[in-house]
């Protein structure tokens, strides 16, 4: 301490003795003065009836605290009233001299780094708010330039340097989510999806959106103009070893499974990243966001923002609506990171703040078909979306393969929304087989919402494997599937075929597996009530209110009302457009010059990080109290038989969805069409039909699939690429091995007998067996099954080559 400060306080004096004499002081004023003060006033208090409160305060101070914080044994020297010491080191004057200088200093420099964060929101606004991707892009497709206009654009993604693509693997496309932020988080580091796919050497593409919609756009309009720019991307890379794979990120996804259903011919794999696909569907408080729908009242309030916006639905809402959902983190925990290391946090806050405040718009009629057919109604799973010329969307039309990557610590798309679609679409196993669909499902266990898209950590493994392994999940045979990612064993068998870190595997699910990641659906019944009385309100609002709202709305009006969201003032507040922002840009420049970091282990740190793990844990407290609140009174709502029928829906008509069993005759004699097909062809094909078909019969006793086979596949299909001709392309393969598969799964035993016919020379037997045998040793010896199953097979392959010779139906 300086001259200045030690000339006040007796020599030897510590903080503790300052706290002491304080205490002292504070007890004296309280017992004598204050009292004495009281009981001269006309109120008659009596001179001791503060005494109860002190003596309260001085029993929690030397029993309670102290036996709740492990200090029973230190006490103050004097003084009738003991006061614990948490950490002696609290009374070293230097220590907390050394914190006050750190603190202001960190104090001044936060104020600077939210004058910057306001700056760029500025800075982004003026220049249009174009997409933050990280890396340089090229305009392909302009939406504005079609026959029904969007704000939608097609780019093609520059390759950093050190970055090469090859033009014949499939491009990728990247959409991003349209919920009140901007686009980007697709392409937000060089560790993201975008830059995991060109790192292993394909295109990439990537849609986006301007901060305004075009007048009268809608979100039909939108999926026409996605549809073309699918069909640019397959134009501009005619030689791609397949369709575009396709990556819808959140409310994308949904859209991507609309376009896909729509017109399946233009998609390749699709990669859903916390896809809300069934929004009904949760776990109590730790979804809550479901419930917002039904204590609203429904779609009626998206409507009304619209009309207060004159047509228009602003971002902000929807993105003060995520903040909400953990109070401690938007209110606390984000800034205190940021004030806790100034030094080095600031650079990483602002380039993501740059995201997160870019408040972008829709039309109303798009923000209320969202609402309507997801939010509440949760129509997509159920097959209720109708498109304005009559056709019905239906993800049971969808033939691509399809990955669904979530996480059990995303609380805005937890795995039941990501996954229960499957169990709203399909009653059995067998129709998922009989659809030709293969769903790949990715469970992280831990990581957040934004995480899924923006982590390093995340980039590096589960999207660097799903792209990875493309190829593999394309020969797959239809059903359901779990892909699973553990640490590479150097000393498993197979090792050397793993290229990278992790070994992926593949294992064969069920819909009941689907069914365990919940305790039941049940609580899903209210939201059938929800979405009547949604429609009920909607159109009470729109025949009474909405008319006595418009005429008092003008562009004007509205344009002031979104300047003046809290989520824009802020900005507006902690930037250079406030005149008293000036002065601490000033200050941020002297601080950094005189900067006095506190050390680590001052205790005075450790007491600010504890005040913080408090204040968290009240919010989480109150996040908690709240959620349970909401909940209960959902239910308490919506369960009531009495509401029920007042909406036409009584107990029991209002049942969770759970698969649609509707008749579709058409499917059906498409069926009978191709299982009449697949009979006539168990004697046509080759080397390649033969080889897929044994491997698929001698490996049915495992059901898991990992790289390591795959990998050999491709290695022993390179050995013998004279005998097998020339690479098929993606799609010829997938439908070579769909094909098989469904052959032996209509009739094993004429599957089985056809093989002469594909195989009628030695050679090309001996090739077929010795490749099934390597691809099936790849991870291990084989089991006495797969030997027996072998063993039938080159039993069936004994016969004489002679009365086979030229019998071959066909290649394939």
């Amino acid at each position: 301490m300086s001259a200045d400060t030690d000339k006040h306080f007796a020599a030897g004096w510590t903080a503790a003795d300052f706290f002491r004499s304080s205490s002292e002081l504070w007890q004296n004023w309280m017992q004598t003065i204050w009292p004495a003060g009281k009981a001269t006033r006309t109120t008659g208090w009596p001179a001791d009836a503060v005494r109860g409160p002190i003596e309260l305060w001085q029993d929690w101070m030397t029993k309670v605290w102290p036996s709740a914080n492990g200090a029973e044994g230190v006490t103050w020297p004097v003084g009738p009233i003991t006061w614990p010491v948490p950490d002696a080191r609290l009374a070293d004057w230097q220590a907390a001299w050394s914190y006050w200088v750190d603190a202001c200093q960190r104090t001044i420099l936060f104020w600077d780094v939210m004058r910057q964060r306001g700056n760029t929101f500025l800075e982004h606004e003026e220049r249009g708010k174009p997409p933050l991707l990280v890396f340089d892009h090229e305009m392909v497709l302009d939406g504005r330039t079609l026959e029904r206009p969007v704000n939608y654009f097609l780019v093609r993604v520059v390759p950093l340097d050190g970055m090469t693509v090859d033009p014949r693997k499939r491009p990728f496309v990247v959409f991003d989510p349209r919920a009140g932020h901007g686009p980007g988080i697709g392409g937000f580091k060089v560790d993201s999806e975008i830059g995991v796919a060109m790192r292993a050497g394909h295109p990439c593409y990537f849609v986006g959106f301007r901060p305004d919609p075009e007048p009268g756009q809608t979100l039909e309009d939108v999926g026409r103009a996605e549809g073309h720019f699918l069909k640019k991307v397959a134009e501009l890379h005619p030689a791609a070893d397949g369709r575009p794979c396709i990556v819808g990120n959140c409310q994308a996804g949904w859209a991507v499974m609309m376009l896909s259903a729509a017109a399946p011919e233009l998609m390749g794999p699709i990669l859903l990243a916390g896809a809300p696909l069934s929004y009904w569907s949760g776990k109590g408080t730790q979804n809550p966001m479901r419930y917002s729908g039904g204590l609203l009242g429904g779609s009626w309030l998206a409507s009304f923002a619209g009309d207060l916006g004159n047509g228009i639905f602003d971002g902000a809402h929807v993105v003060a609506n995520f903040e909400s959902l953990n109070p401690s983190n938007t209110l606390w925990t984000k800034q205190y990171n940021l004030y806790s290391k100034i030094d080095t946090e600031g650079p990483r806050y602002l380039e993501f703040e740059r995201w997160w405040g870019g408040f972008f718009l829709m039309n109303e009629e798009e923000m209320r078909f969202i609402v309507d057919n997801l939010f509440v109604g949760n129509k997509l799973a159920g097959g209720g979306i109708v498109t304005s010329t009559g056709k019905r969307i239906d993800l049971r039309n969808i033939k691509s393969p399809v990955v669904v990557f979530a996480s059990w610590g995303d609380n805005i798309t937890p795995p039941q929304q990501a996954l229960n679609w499957i169990l709203d679409c399909y009653a059995t196993d067998r129709e998922i087989v009989a659809r030709e669909q293969t769903i790949v499902y990715l469970l992280h266990h831990d990581i957040g919402h934004l995480g899924i898209f923006v982590s390093g950590k995340v980039a590096q493994r589960e999207h660097a494997e799903i792209v990875a392994g493309l190829d593999l999940i394309e020969l797959l045979p239809p059903g359901l599937w779990e892909m699973l990612i553990e640490d590479k064993n150097p000393d498993a068998p197979g090792s050397e075929l793993i290229p990278g870190r992790y070994l992926v595997r593949f294992a064969r699910r069920t819909l009941d597996d689907i069914r365990a990641l919940e305790d039941t659906r049940e609580d899903e019944r209210p939201f059938s009530v929800v979405a009547r009385v949604s429609e009920i309100n909607e159109g009470l609002y729109r025949t009474f209110v909405s008319p006595l709202i418009k005429p008092w709305i003008s562009e004007a009006s509205a344009a002031a009302g979104r300047r003046l969201h809290p989520s824009r003032m802020q900005h507006y507040l902690w930037s250079d457009r406030n005149p008293w922002m000036r002065s601490v840009e000033r200050l941020a420049e002297q601080v950094r010059a005189q900067r006095r970091p506190v050390a680590a282990d001052n205790p005075f740190v450790a007491l600010e990080r504890q005040m913080s793990e408090n204040i968290e844990r009240a919010l989480d407290g109150y996040r908690d109290a709240r959620d349970q609140m909401v909940e209960l009174t959902f239910n308490a709502i919506y369960t009531s038989p009495w509401l029920q029928a007042m909406v036409g829906l009584a107990e029991g008509l209002a049942p969770r969805r759970e698969s649609r069993a509707a008749r579709d005759d058409a499917y059906e004699t498409l069926v009978g069409q191709k299982i009449t097909a697949l009979r006539s062809r168990f004697a046509q094909g080759a080397i390649r039909e033969a080889a897929v078909r044994i491997l698929f019969y001698a490996g049915s006793d495992e059901a898991m699939v990992d790289t390591r086979g795959f990998k050999m596949l491709e290695r022993v299909r390179d050995e013998y690429g004279e005998l097998l001709g020339e690479r098929l392309p993606a799609a010829e393969r997938r439908e070579l091995f769909k094909n098989q598969f469904f052959m032996l799964l209509l009739d094993e035993a004429e599957a089985l007998a056809s093989l002469p016919k594909l195989l009628p020379t030695q050679p090309e037997r001996d090739a077929a067996m010795d490749a099934v045998r390597r691809v099936l040793s790849a991870k291990g010896e084989l089991s006495p099954a797969r030997k027996d199953r072998l063993a039938r097979v080159e039993s069936i392959l004994m016969e004489p080559i002679s009365a086979r010779t030229g019998s071959r139906g066909g290649n394939a």
